[in-house]
């Protein structure tokens, strides 16, 4: 059974090497190595055991909206956003295809929903599209390319729902 619930500071290490997984394998391949460091920022630190890199990682994950899915105790997926905006999504690989983006994202727009937002804006990287598109997300403007980190490079489509 899934459990979504908001994230706390000493889930950062387990969330840093998941966002670190599942961004450079799915959203990354395209880039050299040297560019996925970049575009990793802090989380190409994410096995480190150095106290800054720790640190670094548990800065950045700071979000106004912050949901951690959990299944069993393992955390399975997280979910980052502030008002109007969802700002990334990452679900570990283990767990593709069994509803946890989708718990997590319906989990996020029930909030949008309490604070009297009309509409939610993401940036979806293109693994993500396809996904984003069966949420109810519709395509706002063409594909860009923008930092990502310490890196520029990164294609999103910039995406959009009214709710």
């Amino acid at each position: 059974m899934t459990t979504i619930r908001n994230y706390t500071e000493k889930d950062s290490e387990k969330i840093g090497r998941l966002i670190a997984d599942t961004y450079a394998e799915f959203n990354l391949a395209f880039a050299s190595p040297a560019d996925q460091a970049l575009m990793l920022g802090p989380f190409r630190h994410a096995y480190s055991e150095d106290a800054q890199h720790r640190q670094a990682i548990a800065q950045i994950l700071q979000s106004p909206v912050f949901l951690v899915a959990e299944i069993d105790g393992a955390i399975a997926g997280v979910l980052r956003g502030r008002l109007e905006r969802l700002a990334s999504l990452f679900v570990s690989k283990a767990y593709h295809r069994q509803g946890i983006a989708r718990s997590l994202v319906e989990a996020f727009e029930a909030e949008m929903r309490a604070q009297n937002v009309s509409v939610i804006r993401v940036a979806a990287t293109l693994y993500a599209v396809p996904f984003y598109a069966k949420m109810g997300y519709q395509k706002s403007t063409g594909v860009r390319i923008g930092w990502s980190f310490d890196g520029y490079g990164l294609p999103v489509q910039p995406m959009k729902k009214r709710l």
